[in-house]
This record gives structure tokens, sequence and C-alpha cells, in this order.
């Protein structure tokens, strides 16, 4: 499972892009693989992200904004959700991989 970080490279708003950023960095600096997909060149793929996110997790009104993260088919959730984990130190839980912490050999 690869997790994929469904970004908009096209949006005119600053914090959907800070927040996509914050995530991108997040992953790059922690060495977690992941690709990046561009909704404003998928059609297909924004209907799917539109599709594979739960109801519950949906705005009220409008279509969910990116950034939104999934590990393969799994919805991990948003910006929102993944702030919080980092927060709370949970990242790797928050994507449903194995923390690094447990596999690293003592030195």
């Amino acid at each position: 499972m690869v997790i994929r970080v469904f970004i908009a490279s096209s949006s005119g708003f600053v914090a959907i892009k800070k927040k996509q950023q914050d995530v991108v960095r997040f992953l790059e600096a922690n060495k977690i693989e992941f690709e990046e997909v561009d909704i404003t060149m998928s059609e297909e793929q924004r209907q799917w992200m539109y599709k594979n996110i739960p109801p519950e997790k949906k705005p009220t009104q409008g279509n969910p904004l990116p950034p939104q993260i999934f590990n393969g088919d799994r919805y991990c959730g948003d910006y929102d959700s993944f702030f919080e984990s980092k927060e709370s130190n949970t990242v790797f839980s928050f994507l449903g991989l194995k923390s690094r912490l447990a596999s690293k050999a003592e030195p």
C-alpha cells in the first residue's frame, strides 16, 4: 500500500497550498513513501477521491478540499486529522503504517 495525497496544484487558495505543502514536507522529511495525485489534472481521480471519502467525513456543504490522504484505497483523513495526529505524535497510526521506532535497532 502506498500513501496517496490528493492535492490541487492550481488552487488559488493560499491556505490550501500551505496545508498541501505541510503534508508533503512532513512525509518527505520522514522518508515516508507517497504519491501526489493532482485532482486538477484528472477528473477521474477527483471523482475517485470524492467517492471514497466516507460520508461522515464529508463537509455538510460543497466538496471535500485537498489535501485528502489515503493509504491505498483506505481513507486516512484530511489536513485537520493529519495535523491532529502530528501534534499527538500518532501520524504512523493515522496513515496505517507501522511506527519506525519499533523497527529501529538500538545502537
